[in-house]
């Protein structure tokens, strides 16, 4: 991934902290909730929500890791029972990529010469490298998505902690208006993509999750 690419991915999931928690105290402003049971359910949202975005990686990791290990078995069985066939598969692939037969049957033998496993799952998967057993859980705990979640997701924590209660609702609907706005246009930068829509698309999501989440609690409880 670019550094452009992760970087626009952090201000989504950034965004999504944002809306998340504000969507929550929304509905417990909605519902009547006391100030200080606005405080815990933002505290534990953000909590929460940067776990869970942290296990979600790591599962998607653990997912991922354990395909890769079942090709890696697959891959191996059919290099022990025909090898040669392997590298006819091998030398098609190089053809089709462009090589004459001969520098495409050269360079199939020479690369599974090397390492002839490493060799198919580049070729056939484009895997050049193999998730290791602590990839899983290293991608949990140091996951950007996480981080990014409870950035943003500290910003109406924060709003909750400081803001006086009469005023509250409204300086969230303000804020993630405004961060919503300040993250789209750098994720739009970022990635150069159209403001316009990036904008609409963070706006209409952020505000009617909230509105929807504020009638539910008006409604429900």
């Amino acid at each position: 991934m670019t550094d452009a690419s992760s970087f626009r991915s952090w201000m989504i999931d950034a965004n999504d902290g944002i809306i998340a928690t504000a969507s929550l105290l929304q509905g417990f402003a909605g519902a009547g909730a006391s100030d200080r049971l606005l405080l815990l359910a933002a505290t534990a949202a953000t909590i929460a929500g940067g776990l869970s975005a942290g296990g979600a990686k790591w599962a998607e990791v653990a997912v991922e890791r354990e395909a890769e290990q079942r090709l890696v078995r697959e891959e191996s069985a059919e290099l022990e029972a025909d090898l040669r066939g392997e590298i006819d598969e091998l030398t098609a692939h190089w053809q089709a990529k462009g090589l004459s037969p001969e520098t495409a049957r050269t360079v199939a033998e020479e690369l599974t010469a090397h390492d002839a496993l490493a060799a198919q799952l580049d070729a056939e998967f484009g895997i050049e490298e193999l998730l290791t057993p602590a990839a899983p859980i290293w991608s949990g705990f140091a996951t950007a998505t996480a981080i990014a979640f409870m950035v943003g997701a500290s910003i109406p924590l924060l709003i909750t902690w400081l803001v006086p209660m009469q005023v509250e609702d409204t300086v969230i609907v303000i804020t993630v208006i405004v961060s919503l706005t300040v993250t789209s246009i750098i994720a739009a930068r970022a990635g150069h993509l159209v403001l316009r829509k990036v904008l609409v698309r963070s706006l209409v999501v952020g505000i009617g999750t909230m509105a929807v989440s504020y009638v539910a609690g008006l409604v429900l409880f």
